[in-house]
This record gives structure tokens, C-alpha cells and sequence, in this order.
């Protein structure tokens, strides 16, 4: 009887653990302004956009941020002006005119987000190195620690080994070392090397029992076949199905935070699901009933690197890599044109849940002169995911795994 006494007591206390750490960590939304809000709706045509042009890029597995992305062009909005800040904001989804819009909702995503869920780690930093005696505007530097929290310092570039540490070391540190590098050398006819680093961990709400993974056959879009690592398990989750894909929510933590995969239907790619996704709006898939799923999901891990000049300019900022044409005299009368800009991502995912970080960045030259009861969800095929916050579907990461690391 005592035996039983004590097992009852801990039970008990394992009970009381988890109401607390469910009081302790409620889940609550974002809030934004009414036009913060309108700057996530419109930002949602980049979000797919980006990805679609990226999913057609790749040759294998990636992993980029939208949100990133949308960090970095924010920071080299505030030094636009003319048609180059227009196709910018074009590009981003929003209207001409629409600056400080952008600036409040990134300063309030930056503010709010790492925050959500105390189950979750998720650091936001972004900085501008600039080579030494080509100074920026102040207004510039002002306006962009006002609204990004930008360190703003000085390199002598003619030092590139100086340079490089400094820059990947700022990297490294921002990413828990999950991308210790961005850059080989630093030229020094740039002006300034603008960043943004994100950082994210968080446990599974449910995580997988680790003794339940095994090897499994997993075929690509080829129909090549292959070993992989499938975690599984039966769970409540919210589910979707619509002609061309299944989507299941796997929350993070409280809920804030979550990982949605889009598993193709026979027949369809990860290329359609996207061509889907703008058609149906990601809204569509924000909301999803709760059904019981047998899921199988790999465990995995990508690390990728893209440089985006000609996907950018192709989505409609061309001028920003042209230095006949750049504007970026709000930046510096010293700003000529964007060299460069890139995204180095990483994730791993695994049973416990999730880590993830990003660096988007930019080099400027110098201007010199319905419920489904039970629904079966095996991911043995190629699939898109995204890691988005729950309140406003803002879109963290996204990638495609496809076996191809």
C-alpha cells in the first residue's frame, strides 16, 4: 500500500508539473497595429513567391527564411530611394510609399517573437559592418537601430583576414554556431556587409519516442528509392487535405510556433503544392481541424547556402544589382550598388523537436567615383515545410525535403 502511495504522489506531482508549466506559459498571439497587420497579409505573396522561385532553383534539399529575408530588405529599404526602393517594396508585397510601415511591423515582430513560448529559443540580430573612413548617413544608422536593433560598426576591408573574423564570428555567435561562415573574402571595394541572423530550438508539443524510429523506404521524385531515419507516431494533430496535398501542424511548445508539412497526393509535386498554396492563400491552412494521425515524418538535417541576385532581380528589384541604375543615396553618398545577397540556413530535425538559424546578407558596393477521424500521414516522398508563428502565419523557415542532402 505504500508502494501504491508514493507512485500516486508522483503522479500527482508529474499532474501539478504540467498545469503550472501550462499556466506558467500560455500561449497568446502577437500584437500589431492594424497596419502591421496589413504589411503580414501582403507579405504573404513573398513568402510564396520566394519559395516557389527557390523550390524551381534547387537541385536538393533547402532551407531559407522568408522572414530573414524580410529583415535584410527592410534594412536596404531604408537606404532606397527612387525606382529602387519601389521595386523593393514591390517585390516584399507592399505598396510604394510604405517605409515606416515596413519598419514598425519589423520592429514589432522583432520585439514580440522571441518571446512567444518559453519552450522555445529564438534570437533576432541583425548588424551592419562598413568599411572605415566611408561613413553612412546618420539618419540611415538612426532610423535602421531604431527600428532593427542594427550594431552598426567599422572594418578596414583592405584587412581581409581582420574583416572575415569578425563578420563570420558575428555569424557563428548569432546561430549558436550552426553557420560559423557566410563569407571566403571580403572585397574591399564593398561599402558595407548588412546581416540578419536568426536563431530557433523548440521541443515538439508531443515529441516522438525515439524507440519508435526505424529505416524506411523513402522515394523521391525520380523514383529513386532509399533508407531513412522515420520517426513516428499516432497523435492529435490539425490536418488538411485538399486535391494536391495533405498538411499536417506539428506544434512547438505552448503553441506559438509550429512546423506544417505539405505531403504531395500521388500525382503532384512539391512544385504544385506551391502553385496551390497561391491560389488558396496560406490563411487556408492556418486554421485546420484536429484529427487523429498516424504520422511518420524523417528525421534530418540541411544545411543550405543560395546567392539570390538573380532571383531577386527576376522577382522584380533589378535595379537594386545595377549600378547604372541603383539608388541607395539614402543609405550613403558612397552607395553605389547591391554586390550580393545571400541566405546560409541549417536545420535539424529529430524526436525532441526543432533547431533551425539563418544569415541573410547583403553586400553594397562603394560608389567609387473539415475532421477526419483517422488520417494516415506518411512522409515517404518528397515534402515542402514551414515554421511559421501561430497568430500571424509569418513564415520562420521553409524547405524542401527530398532525400537529397
Amino acid at each position: 500500500m505504500r508502494n501504491l502511495g508514493i507512485i500516486a504522489l508522483v503522479f500527482a506531482l508529474i499532474a501539478c508539473e504540467k498545469i503550472d508549466d501550462t499556466a506558467n506559459n500560455p500561449y497568446k498571439a502577437l500584437d500589431l497595429t492594424t497596419k502591421s497587420a496589413e504589411i503580414v497579409q501582403k507579405g504573404e505573396a513573398f513568402n510564396l513567391n520566394y519559395i516557389e522561385y527557390i523550390n524551381a532553383e534547387a537541385d536538393k534539399d533547402y532551407i531559407i527564411s522568408p522572414l530573414s529575408m524580410q529583415f535584410l530588405l527592410g534594412m536596404i529599404l531604408d537606404g532606397a530611394q527612387g525606382q529602387t526602393a519601389d521595386e523593393i517594396c514591390s517585390v516584399l508585397g507592399y505598396g510604394k510609399g510604405e517605409v515606416d510601415d515596413v519598419n514598425e511591423f519589423c520592429k514589432s515582430m522583432l520585439e514580440q517573437l522571441p518571446a512567444l513560448d518559453k519552450k522555445t529559443t529564438l534570437t533576432i540580430a541583425n548588424a551592419i559592418f562598413v568599411d572605415d573612413g566611408w561613413p553612412l548617413l546618420d539618419t540611415y544608422k538612426s532610423t535602421v537601430k531604431q527600428y532593427y536593433q542594427a550594431e552598426v560598426s567599422n572594418l578596414d576591408f583592405s584587412d581581409g583576414a581582420a574583416s572575415l573574423q569578425a563578420i563570420n564570428g558575428w555569424c557563428s555567435k548569432h546561430t549558436n554556431g550552426l553557420v560559423p561562415k557566410i563569407l571566403d573574402d571580403v572585397n574591399p571595394n564593398l561599402l558595407a556587409i548588412l546581416l540578419n541572423a536568426m536563431y530557433f530550438k523548440s521541443q515538439w508539443k508531443e515529441k516522438f519516442q525515439k524507440s519508435a524510429t526505424s529505416q524506411e523506404t523513402f522515394t523521391d521524385e525520380s523514383g529513386a528509392k532509399k533508407q531513412v531515419p522515420m520517426m513516428k507516431q499516432t497523435q492529435k494533430y490539425g490536418y488538411l487535405e485538399d486535391k494536391v496535398f495533405q498538411a499536417v501542424k506539428l506544434p512547438y511548445g505552448n503553441g506559438a510556433f509550429s512546423m506544417t508539412v505539405f505531403l504531395p497526393l500521388e500525382g503532384f509535386t512539391t512544385a504544385d503544392v506551391i502553385k496551390d498554396l497561391k491560389s488558396i492563400g496560406l490563411d487556408a491552412v492556418r486554421y485546420m481541424s484536429n484529427s487523429e494521425v498516424d504520422l511518420w515524418l524523417p528525421r534530418f538535417e540541411t544545411t543550405y547556402h543560395i546567392k539570390l541576385n538573380d532571383i531577386l532581380s527576376e522577382m522584380g528589384m533589378p535595379s537594386s544589382f545595377d549600378s547604372s541604375k541603383a539608388d541607395f543615396t539614402a543609405m550613403s553618398a558612397y552607395a553605389a550598388y547591391l554586390s550580393f545577397v545571400q541566405q546560409d540556413a541549417v536545420i535539424k530535425v529529430d524526436e525532441e523537436g526543432s533547431e533551425a538559424a539563418v544569415v541573410s546578407s547583403a553586400g553594397m558596393m562603394k560608389n567609387a567615383a473539415g475532421p477526419v477521424d483517422h488520417v494516415v500521414f506518411h512522409a515517404n516522398h518528397p515534402f515542402l515545410y514551414m515554421i511559421t508563428e501561430s497568430s500571424t502565419g509569418a513564415v520562420l523557415f521553409a524547405g524542401r525535403y527530398s532525400g537529397k542532402n
